[in-house]
């Protein structure tokens, strides 16, 4: 009867179900501290998994606070003074960056906008003055049937320069081309390179034209590229690098929350991301630096590390105690050890994540 009471004790399953939420709520912890929200253990322990690491190039690799480099005429027919205010008028209705960009740049007079629409990864249009205009990207106007050889060689002038353009356009033709640039972050080559070395793959995935995106691709050192990618299109090619390995995408865009939303795991930038793409992802950088994807990585296969060691302890020592039970040598106080100890050790084990240098 002894020995039984002794075997009841030991078989306790307490540390072994302490294990596994002690260990996940320390990790989550620990990023919360640096300013990593995780919506849930399971993407801590799923963000060890990931090889392919795609990411979006306005906002994310960049700072997002992109400012007006040039605003070129194109047509003459119409006053710079006017073009400027149609334009002003068109950006300040989008919450793109670069839309806002050009808001601020030509703080001219606001006019009225009627009928605007945006449409993701092309730009906007309206009605202003009785006029159809719009503020589109050169996808959009090649699309439109607006590009001339003239205005591809002044495109394409800037855009080796790492700008972006959008162009001014009415029922007549483009009025006026506008370049902003934005500059890498200050943390992003750093952070491409210590994914590269914890055995990651950067991708971008960029609705901005190939020259730029290639542009900032080679200062990060981001070898795979695709742009003038539409949201869909971002979201069937994170769908195709899904196919081949687990695959993360971090954005802050409206149009990256598809995409986003379908990878194994989506991260958005939370300083400057948008509503929906915090909405639709599973992990949330409230600082916007890149570093954070790398200490997110390590965290994730720290905490797996510690959650085996924390399984391992619980079923060894009660394994260690169940066999000096059976040859009756182990006692109700050594019992009440491999019980209790055992649960107070794999606590303590778990909460060593939040003051282990893992970052």
């Amino acid at each position: 009867m002894y020995r039984a009471l002794v075997l009841l004790v030991i078989a306790c399953p307490c540390a072994l179900v302490i294990a596994t939420p002690v260990t996940l709520v320390s990790g989550l912890t620990a990023a919360a501290r640096r300013g990593i929200v995780i919506k849930g253990g399971l993407y801590l322990e799923q963000a060890r998994q990931l090889r392919t690491l795609a990411f979006d190039k306005t906002g994310t690799l960049t700072t997002g606070r992109p400012t007006l480099e040039a605003f070129q005429v194109i047509d003459g027919r119409v006053p710079i003074t006017l073009q400027q205010q149609w334009a002003a008028s068109l950006a300040s209705r989008s919450d793109h960056p670069i839309s806002r960009a050009i808001a601020v740049a030509l703080d001219d007079e606001r006019l009225p906008v009627e009928a605007l629409k945006a449409l993701g990864g092309r730009g906007v249009s309206g009605e202003i003055d009785g006029q159809t205009l719009r503020l589109a990207n050169h996808r959009w106007v090649h699309e439109l049937g607006l590009c001339t050889p003239d205005l591809e060689q002044a495109m394409a002038a800037h855009e080796q320069r790492g700008r972006s353009v959008s162009l001014l356009t009415d029922a007549h033709g483009v009025l006026a081309l506008i370049a902003v640039a934005d500059q890498p972050r200050a943390t992003a080559a750093a952070a491409i390179t210590g994914l590269r070395q914890l055995g990651l793959t950067p991708v971008m995935l960029s609705g901005d034209n190939a020259r730029t995106a290639g542009v900032i691709a080679d200062r990060l050192g981001i070898e795979q590229v695709r742009s003038e990618l539409l949201p869909e299109q971002k979201l069937a090619a994170i769908a195709q690098l899904q196919a081949q390995a687990p695959t993360g995408m971090v954005g802050d865009g409206i149009n990256d929350a598809p995409a986003l939303a379908g990878a194994a795991i989506g991260v958005a930038m939370g300083a400057a991301g948008s509503d929906t793409a915090m909405e639709a992802a599973d992990v949330v950088v409230m600082d916007d630096d890149p570093q954070r994807l790398v200490e997110l990585i390590r965290l994730s296969r720290c905490t797996w590390a510690v959650l085996w060691q924390n399984i391992a302890l619980a079923l060894g020592i009660k394994g260690a105690f169940l066999v000096l039970t059976l040859l009756g040598t182990a006692t109700m106080w050594q019992a009440v050890f491999a019980d209790m100890g055992t649960s107070l050790l794999v606590i303590a084990n778990g909460l060593r994540l939040r003051r282990q240098q893992w970052a």
